[in-house]
């Protein structure tokens, strides 16, 4: 469904149905204009013809008519003006004051209107109207018989002639024009669609080459360009985007030497510091057993110098840890191993036991496959964090979840009851070295704690996000995919 959708959304489908319209309109309005033209064509010479016969019979007859004129005069006039169409459609109403005479006898006249009879008796000119009735079109003209003089203008003679003249084959032509246009209506948008298929294809070619580009870009593939033919905006397009992908190609390639450079650093760093602190730690070993004989001043700043030389040796193993994930160098050693009793040993052999609240499912209940060097990093450094910068009491809870039928998830929330980290802080919480407090220069920590435990969670396709808790204070949840050893089958024999 989706892709037909998007079928129906995109250019090409777009391009069609503007083309579709564009064509349909043209069409359209073409064929509307030249029947009208066509239409006023045909009717205003049926009209001109009519008027001209029935001005050319009255200016014969008129003298004959007498003044003033008998009824019988009127019938007679209103037959012979009749007859001047050899074909008898012709039907004439003549009127004298409150006499009239008709060329067929009994002749209702129902398409006269009354706007037809004041207008030829306010004006000299000849009037016309086309009426319809009864499913037909005729056309009504009338005029005034008028006195002429050399001396003055043409009166009126108070004698009017209506003509009634049915349009048939008027109509019949008009009929077949619309049939006409109807018919070059259907090919004519037929060849606008073809026309627009291939216009659409033209436009769409580059467009595809630019997609198919951007997602090569995409993909990472930097060195992606497209060919640029023509001088056209399209032309144009493609040029501007072989510029920019030049521009981004190098920008990366610089991007990682520097990258690269800095990881080299801090590797080399960390590791030619840990052979002189492991001799340091030796000595601050031997100084905090003797710290006891020392005076007051001297045993303080030997515990003070054996409390930051441990903060520098965790330090420069962070900074190893974040190289090896960096570089790609850091390996799972997967085991199935009893969860709830690895948190369980985690917190006791840091001495936490007694400051951690924990709520863990009993033995064998919860068992996985993970790195337990790695679990028990990511369980220490949340145990820590929240011992550190939140407030107690700590709770630790392990469980057990399901997805919607997918592989189960074994759950770790470490929660604190502190002031819970402001949400403008929440989004960085996992980034190296970063301090919410911009005027805070030193932490307890090395700053590394929580990325190298988003580190190990992502090795073991896991997640771990922060958030407060309604109550108040911090939680931190980790889920990790369970997997399980899969049972092995022994031959008999």
């Amino acid at each position: 469904m989706l892709p037909a959708r998007v079928a129906l959304r995109g250019l090409r489908m777009r391009l069609l149905v503007a083309f579709g319209l564009v064509a349909a309109l043209a069409t359209t309005t073409t064929g509307a204009l030249t029947f009208r033209e066509a239409r006023n064509g045909v009717l205003q010479q049926s009209q001109d013809t009519v008027i001209g016969q029935l001005r050319g019979q009255v200016g014969r007859l008129a003298p004959e008519l007498g003044y003033p004129p008998s009824r019988e005069a009127l019938r007679r006039f209103a037959s012979d003006v009749a007859r001047a169409e050899p074909s008898g459609t012709w039907r004439v109403l003549v009127t004298y004051r409150g006499f009239s005479a008709t060329s067929v006898p009994d002749d209702p006249f129902d398409e006269l209107t009354p706007a037809v009879r004041e207008a030829v008796g306010s004006s000299v000119a000849t009037v016309f109207q086309r009426v319809r009735s009864g499913g037909r079109t005729s056309l009504v003209v009338g005029m005034s018989v008028t006195f002429a003089s050399p001396a003055r203008l043409p009166t009126p003679s108070g004698v009017q002639v209506f003509l009634t003249v049915p349009q048939a084959d008027e109509q019949r032509a008009v009929d077949a024009l619309v049939t006409a246009v109807e018919r070059a209506t259907v090919p004519a948008l037929g060849v606008a669609v073809l026309l627009a298929l291939f216009a659409a294809r033209g436009v769409l070619r580059p467009v595809r080459a630019l997609r198919r580009a951007t997602r090569s870009i995409a993909e990472g593939r930097l060195d992606t360009r497209l060919d640029v033919n023509g001088s056209d905006e399209l032309a144009d397009l493609s040029h501007t985007f072989n510029e920019t992908a030049a521009a981004l190609e190098q920008s990366v390639a610089e991007l990682r030497g520097m990258e690269a450079r800095a990881r080299r650093f801090a590797a080399d760093v960390s590791h030619e510091l840990r052979t002189p602190l492991a001799a340091m730690s030796a000595v601050t070993d031997v100084l905090d057993e003797e710290a006891a004989l020392l005076d007051p001043d001297t045993a303080t700043a030997v515990r003070l110098i054996s409390e930051e030389t441990v903060k520098l040796a965790r330090l420069v193993e962070d900074l190893m840890e974040i190289s090896r994930f960096d570089a790609g160098a850091a390996v799972l050693h997967l085991d199935e191993i009893d969860l709830a009793e690895s948190v369980r040993r985690t917190i006791s052999s840091r001495g936490w036991s007694d400051l951690v609240e924990t709520a863990l499912p009993g033995p064998d209940a919860l068992r996985g496959r993970v790195d337990p060097r790695r679990l028990d990093v990511v369980v220490a450094n949340l145990v820590g964090n929240a011992l550190r910068h939140g407030a107690r009491p700590v709770s630790v809870a392990l469980s057990e979840r399901g997805r919607h039928g997918a592989r189960p998830l074994a759950v770790i929330e470490v929660a604190d009851s502190g002031p819970g980290i402001p949400d403008d802080v929440l989004p960085y919480v996992f980034e190296r070295f970063y301090k919410s407090d911009s005027a805070r220069t030193r932490t307890e920590g090395s700053g590394l704690g929580l990325a190298i435990t988003e580190e190990n969670v992502r090795m073991h396709g896991g997640t771990v996000r922060a958030a407060n808790r309604p109550a108040g204070g911090a939680v931190f949840t980790v889920e990790l995919p369970l997997r399980r050893d899969e049972p092995s089958w022994e031959d008999p024999a």
